[in-house]
């Protein structure tokens, strides 16, 4: 009940405002299971996607955002949980990843839609980022359920970094086609199986985006920015 209110009220906001375009839509199953895994440009990602889909799409968020203290606390966590989304505990990578799996099994054991970003965070600039060997390929081998690759596009322009107020620009989705991984259903610890799944699945998220693929983490990308950017200001301070 909570969704649907939460999904009318800010999906039919989001598309009546932003008219966001959708290739693809026939690519979604009516019903059962599947996992959506997208590329990762903005905060908004996880509205956008789910505004023009007619099912519901559960994502994975941190869990500061439904336990911060205060009204605007409350606010916040209500509306996370009306929109579908999961709190994961990130204080520990490896408890938050094993977290985030177990949440993804039980939703597509409930024959839903799971939402994830192989990339593990939004890109620092853009473009495609190595995708995380965890949770998209572990989830699809321990279920068997498909995984159809999404290309959201112009997100980022939509909500920048560290930008609150939007713009008006018009964003894009491009859904795949699904992909099948049940030949290697119960291989969800060999490193390998995982590493070659998760790479297929980038590499149709890079054709449907058009973005530009460099093979690092993107926190690890993200760590060299901000390095770059320290020096930087060192530089120009020492002048």
């Amino acid at each position: 009940m909570i969704y649907g209110a939460m999904k009318f009220s800010i999906g039919g906001t989001l598309k009546a405002v932003f008219r966001p375009w959708v290739e693809g839509l026939e690519n979604i199953p009516a019903e059962g299971p599947a996992i959506l895994a997208s590329n990762h440009l903005s905060f908004s990602d996880s509205f956008f996607l789910p505004a023009v889909l007619d099912r519901k799409v559960t994502f994975i968020a941190k869990a500061e955002y439904f336990t911060t203290p205060g009204v605007k606390g409350k606010l916040t966590a209500a509306f996370f949980k009306g929109v579908g989304q999961l709190p994961v505990d990130r204080s520990g990578a490896r408890g938050a990843g094993e977290a985030a799996i177990k949440s993804g099994i039980e939703v597509i054991e409930r024959g839903e839609l799971f939402g994830i970003y192989p990339e593990g965070t939004r890109s620092p600039d853009g473009r495609l980022y190595r995708g995380k060997p965890g949770g998209l390929a572990r989830v699809a081998l321990a279920t068997g359920a498909p995984v159809i690759p999404v290309a959201m596009i112009d997100t980022e322009k939509v909500q920048p970094p560290g930008k609150v107020v939007p713009k008006l620009v018009r964003p894009g989705i491009r859904i795949g086609k699904p992909l099948d991984f049940s030949r290697y259903q119960g291989m969800d610890h060999d490193r390998f199986i995982l590493r070659s799944v998760t790479d297929e699945v980038m590499y149709e998220i890079m054709k449907l985006s058009g973005q530009e693929y460099v093979d690092i983490y993107a926190t690890a990308a993200k760590r060299q920015i901000a390095e770059a950017a320290k020096k930087r200001a060192e530089a120009e301070k020492a002048q």
